[in-house]
């Protein structure tokens, strides 16, 4: 169950689980001071941080949180922010960043699959390179599919959890 907004936590408790869930993503292929970076936004109770804030959580430089936040604005996983009344940003994440990640990347895959079209026209299909580029557009077609289908049930799953849509 999620903490009550303003209750105290162990500091040190809150940076192993920033380490540790940056850690998992690191190892699924995202750079490691984005990774830390969103874990602590993600973990924080607003969700939102100054540039400030996460340099003194994180022990990191203004330099290294703004290139992070700037990887992920453009991957969608992150909003930027001015802090009203400031000419400060801040930053936050959304509790729906997930899927707005997994849509837009929903882009890519139309991409990559025309441009896989073009290929087999290219190559021919009758080819060898041809057939495993059909074979790679048809895999992406197949994930396009089944991922607008999981997004639309999670739709549906969040509303009926969460109430909200």
């Amino acid at each position: 169950m999620a903490e009550p907004s303003g209750a105290a936590r162990d500091p040190e408790a809150v940076s192993r689980f920033v380490e540790h869930f940056a850690a998992q993503l690191v190892e699924a292929g995202l750079p490691r001071m984005p990774a830390r970076v969103f874990g602590a936004l993600l973990a924080s109770d607003a969700g939102v941080m100054t540039s400030a804030e996460l340099g003194g959580q994180l022990k990191i430089s203004p330099a290294a949180v703004s290139g992070a936040v700037r990887y992920l604005a453009q991957v969608h996983m992150v909003s930027r922010e001015r802090e009203p009344g400031s000419r400060r940003e801040r930053y936050r994440v959304h509790g729906d960043q997930w899927y707005e990640a997994l849509a837009n990347r929903e882009a890519v895959i139309k991409r990559w699959e025309d441009a896989l079209r073009e290929g087999v026209t290219s190559l021919g299909a009758d080819t060898p390179a041809g057939r495993r580029l059909e074979e790679t557009l048809a895999f992406f077609e197949f994930v396009d599919e089944e991922v607008a289908a999981m997004m639309s049930r999670w739709r549906a799953h969040r509303e009926e959890r969460f109430g909200r849509g």
